[in-house]
């Protein structure tokens, strides 16, 4: 009977996301618990957590250019002022923007992280525990969407099932009982992901998101430069307040988002 060729790989589709979804939750609750204690996240280290290398170049552009040694144009331009970078961030920022000292931002942007700073910093953030492995990125973040996917395909396959003509061996209330089974798994698994590992993050380890968190609240008043800059590093450009210079960062879309 077709309807059992349908079941089997609704049962299919819902077991290999679960599993894979599990596996990723044991990964990342295998993540040593001390890992980080004592230590105390830099900007940049809060924008790889928070963002990923784009989110760090984002913070190196913004600072430099609250410091006036960078124009970021709403035309989406960045002009070098100063050409001594205080960091290796700020060096890879300008060696991005070129001899020239001017570049379309968005593929400065995109050059600046992909630098060997950037490698250089996620690869310690790896070794202290507060970074995802590169290998093991978005995996427990992954597996929620490819369950949430298995669960509308076991829904469609048991909708196809019951518009075929039925059968006087199994009705269709029957038929329903048995997709119901493969999609209860789905929506369990989803409900014990949102409660056991969630918030889902792409970059930071259960470690790293823990410290995040501690620096949000370690954070001074609302007209600091730190704090503004902490703002940026966690949640990215949309929490830069100058017009102009969330128009320069509107033109980068077609080299990726956050």
């Amino acid at each position: 009977m077709v309807w059992v060729l349908l079941l089997l790989l609704a049962w299919a589709v819902a077991g290999a996301a679960c599993t894979r979804l599990c596996l990723a939750a044991v990964r990342a609750a295998a993540v040593d618990e001390n890992a980080g204690q004592g230590h105390d996240l830099t900007l940049y280290e809060a924008a790889f957590l928070s963002g990923g290398p784009g989110r760090v170049a984002d913070l190196t552009m913004v600072s430099m250019a609250r410091q006036r040694r960078l124009v970021l144009a709403h035309t989406g331009w960045a002009t070098v002022v100063d050409p001594r970078g205080r960091d290796e961030m700020e060096r890879s920022v300008i060696g991005a923007i070129g001899p020239d000292g001017q570049s379309r931002i968005a593929p400065a942007r995109a050059s600046a992280a992909a630098a060997d700073a950037v490698g250089g910093l996620a690869d310690r953030l790896v070794r202290a525990g507060l970074a995802v492995p590169d290998g093991a990125r978005t995996t427990v973040a992954a597996g929620v969407r490819q369950v949430r996917v298995a669960a509308v395909a076991v829904l469609a396959l048991g909708a196809i099932a019951l518009l075929m003509p039925a059968t006087p061996d199994m009705p269709r209330n029957l038929v329903a009982l048995w997709f119901a089974l493969p999609l209860a798994l789905t929506l369990s698994c989803l409900a014990i992901a949102r409660v056991e590992v969630h918030p889902y993050s792409r970059w930071a380890s259960p470690a790293g998101q823990r410290l995040l968190g501690a620096l949000a609240r370690r954070t001074g008043g609302p007209g600091d430069d730190r704090t503004y800059l902490t703002s940026v590093a966690v949640r990215g450009i949309r929490a830069v307040g100058e017009p102009d210079l969330r128009a320069a960062f509107a033109h980068r879309e077609q080299y990726g988002r956050d």
